[in-house]
């Protein structure tokens, strides 16, 4: 129906010109200030008609033509404007004035209702106020169908809302359908991810959702975000509102392939460079050192690199490194102890990386540890926790998972953690591999495992007992 929108009438008043008169040293100069304007529009577009009439029935036209009461300006109808059932050609969208009107491209399906959902296409020309809810409702039958499907739609490694998905209805089946067909049903989602299909026949759909940056309207990428219902959705028994959890079964694939071809060509390309994990030469006691290098290391002696400490340079025994499956992160890892001066001594031509560059001289890093007061302790008691859901508790920051916590009852407890503000969530962890896993839709329709994120974020101060008490959220 029609959004609920009325204009009141603006009160236009004449305001006088303010005159400010200075007399200096017998001469007088006068400066006019210009009237001022009123107040600024913020009233949308109001519909005052639309022919045929909104909710007609026994449609057969071609063109609906609507009327507003001020100038309009209709903005990326193609991407706003959602006509259901999906026509196979979009109708053309011309604005002139005060005036719209839709031409429908496509026969229509007879004993149908239609709607057409103009999003935030539709703003007043001056100020670009957007006439928001408009929808507009026809039948080529007797009557037009009320059944609805709502729900949400979260991110299941994050439980964030992304309102730039997409939700489908499908009629087919198959799970073939929503890579091949395009879908009979189309939603946007809100800024919290809830969706609403209004005007539905009686009928079995099968649910989706997905990311469609193609504009295809199909899942054909394992990187797409995409969601799907466990079972099939019947609109005359669906009352309760849905929730499908969105993953992306496979990482997106790089934009480009680096390529570690070739010689370098001076003395200074053969240097190997890195970059380490160090905060001002300072190492965390809770964390491995780490080498970031910008291609493999395809060569390594570890006769050439050692650990000492203390200015006695006092060898380090259980000193231990490796290289990840990338080959291109070194990892060094011994019981750091706290506020120690280190010096890790690395030997000419210890490594190597693809493209023959090495190390060129025998170089030493020195740097110390941090201290226990320089960390916070933590203490966190979640009431209402399942434990027979295998929760663990997953420290944030940014979009980053900083520490992750298997929880064996309501109370965690840690003597120290890296001071900061962190957002917390708890990771569903099903397989209990401690863990999030994604899912995968063909063959196997597996559903990702859920992180459900806590409200409240938390503090830690260094040097400082941190308490807190927090709903779980899950029972």
């Amino acid at each position: 129906m029609f959004a609920s929108m009325q204009k009141g009438g603006i009160l236009i008043g004449l305001i006088g010109s303010l005159l400010w008169v200075s007399v200096l040293t017998q001469t007088g100069c006068a400066s006019i200030v210009p009237p001022q304007g009123g107040p600024r529009d913020s009233i949308p577009p109001v519909l005052l008609k639309a022919v045929p009439g909104d909710s007609a029935t026994r449609f057969s036209g071609k063109k609906i033509d609507f009327y507003f009461d001020e100038y309009i300006d209709v903005q990326d109808a193609l991407t706003n404007v959602l006509v259901s059932p999906l026509p196979i050609n979009p109708p053309s969208i011309d604005a002139r004035l005060r005036d719209l009107s839709v031409r429908l491209k496509d026969s229509l399906l007879p004993n149908t209702t239609y709607t057409i959902d103009f999003g935030n296409s539709i703003k007043d020309f001056t100020e670009g106020n957007v006439a928001k809810n408009l929808r507009y409702i026809f039948s080529t039958g007797n009557f037009i169908d009320s059944l609805e499907i709502k729900g949400k739609v979260l991110l299941a490694e994050s439980g964030k809302a992304d309102s730039t998905l997409i939700v489908l209805l499908h009629t087919d089946a198959e799970d073939s359908a929503v890579a091949k067909k395009k879908p009979i049903y189309i939603a946007k989602l809100d800024r919290d991810g809830k969706f609403h299909f209004r005007n539905l026949p009686s009928r079995t759909f099968y649910l989706y959702a997905l990311k469609d940056e193609s504009g295809m309207r199909r899942y054909t990428e394992k990187s797409q975000l995409f969601a799907f219902a466990d079972l099939p959705v019947e609109t005359l028994k669906s009352k309760d509102s849905i929730t499908l959890y969105a993953f992306a079964a496979a990482p997106a694939a790089p934009s480009y392939i680096p390529t570690e071809t070739g010689k370098p060509k001076t003395e200074t390309d053969k240097r190997l460079k890195f970059q380490t994990n160090l905060q001002n030469s300072q190492q965390d006691i809770l964390e491995p050192l780490t080498f970031q290098f910008d291609n493999r290391i395809t060569k390594l002696d570890s006769a050439g690199i050692k650990l000492f400490k203390d200015s006695t340079y006092t060898p380090i025994d259980s000193f231990r490194f490796s290289l990840d499956t990338t080959q291109k992160v070194l990892t060094f890892s011994t019981p750091w102890q706290e506020g120690t001066a280190y010096h890790l001594v690395l030997a000419k031509g210890a490594a190597e990386d693809s493209l023959g560059k090495q190390w060129t001289k025998t170089d030493t890093l020195n740097f110390t540890t941090k201290r226990k007061i320089d960390y916070g302790k933590i203490k966190i008691r979640l009431r209402g926790i399942n434990i027979s859901l295998l929760p663990v508790l997953q420290f944030i920051q940014g979009e980053r998972v900083i520490k992750s916590v298997r929880l064996t009852g309501p109370l965690f407890e840690e003597e120290l953690m890296t001071p900061g503000e962190y957002q917390l969530r708890i990771l569903l962890d099903s397989n209990g591999n401690g863990k999030w896993d994604t899912g995968q839709f063909f063959e196997k329709r597996k559903q990702p495992e859920r992180v459900l994120p806590i409200e409240k974020r938390i503090s830690i101060k260094p040097n400082w007992s941190n308490e807190y008490e927090i709903e779980s959220g899950i029972r």
